[in-house]
């Protein structure tokens, strides 16, 4: 049985993931700021085979409540296996050009908060000697496009302190592991213009997840074609890209 740690626990993506952590039997402290969502994923787990559901409230970007939810998590658990950290908001990239404020909230919302409970959680599983912590990052952090910038600003540096707190943490038996979807079917990306066949479905998402930590991958695109996709992107010479529109 696992101890399972879940930040932004209502998300598609980490709802899909705790199912099939649920059909294991594993124990749960989910965290979230909705708490009626909070109860309804909870029950589902419940009654697909979770040992224990703890919920917890509070907003990521409230950095003041981090260490009370950790140990909270602590005396619920005792022990974290894996962190799945998974909260994130899409901002409305023209509406950050004009507003200073909303686009610095916009980059705690999706990075600051991210990297502070990061730090937080390293040094609990640096005491550990054991565990695994997983970011949900994006391929948006992968090279900066005019069509969402701030948010692949926010993502890039998730993914960058990923990269350093890994060689920090593998040293004492910890594994780190950057997801970065594609373009998902969530609440989130309702009503964007997307390509639909490369659109996932959150369970697809999901299961390469949970496989991918249980392998102890280091960077995980899903769907796997979009390490391809980027690959691509990322070799197209600066003097051409900054003329197209992706």
């Amino acid at each position: 049985m696992k101890k399972v740690l879940i930040i932004g626990a209502t998300s598609s993506i980490a709802t899909a993931c705790a199912r099939l952590w649920a059909e294991q039997g594993n124990e749960f402290f989910l965290v979230a700021r909705n708490n009626e969502k909070l109860e309804q994923t909870a029950a589902d787990l419940r009654a697909r085979g979770a040992k224990a559901v703890t919920l917890h409230n509070m907003e990521a970007t409230d950095f003041a409540a981090h260490p009370a939810m950790l140990a909270s998590c602590l005396g619920s658990l005792q022990q974290i296996d894996i962190a799945l950290i998974a909260h994130g908001t899409l901002p409305d990239q023209k509406a950050c050009e004009q507003d200073v404020g909303m686009a610095l909230q916009e980059f705690s919302n999706n990075g600051t908060s991210v990297i502070a409970l990061m730090t937080l959680l390293a040094n609990q599983f640096e005491r550990q000697h054991c565990g695994t912590l997983a970011v949900i990052s994006s391929v948006a952090g992968d090279r900066g496009r005019p069509s969402n910038y701030l948010y692949g600003t926010a993502k890039a540096a998730v993914s960058t302190f990923c990269e350093g707190l890994r060689a920090r943490l593998f040293k004492v038996g910890v594994h780190v592991i950057d997801i970065r979807p594609g373009f998902v079917d969530t609440p989130m990306t309702q009503g964007l213009p997307l390509p639909a066949a490369l659109v996932a479905k959150p369970e697809q998402v999901a299961h390469r997840i949970v496989k991918g930590i249980e392998h102890k991958v280091d960077v995980l695109y899903t769907p796997g074609f979009w390490a391809l996709i980027m690959t691509i992107i990322k070799s197209i010479p600066g003097v051409i890209f900054k003329r197209i529109n992706i």
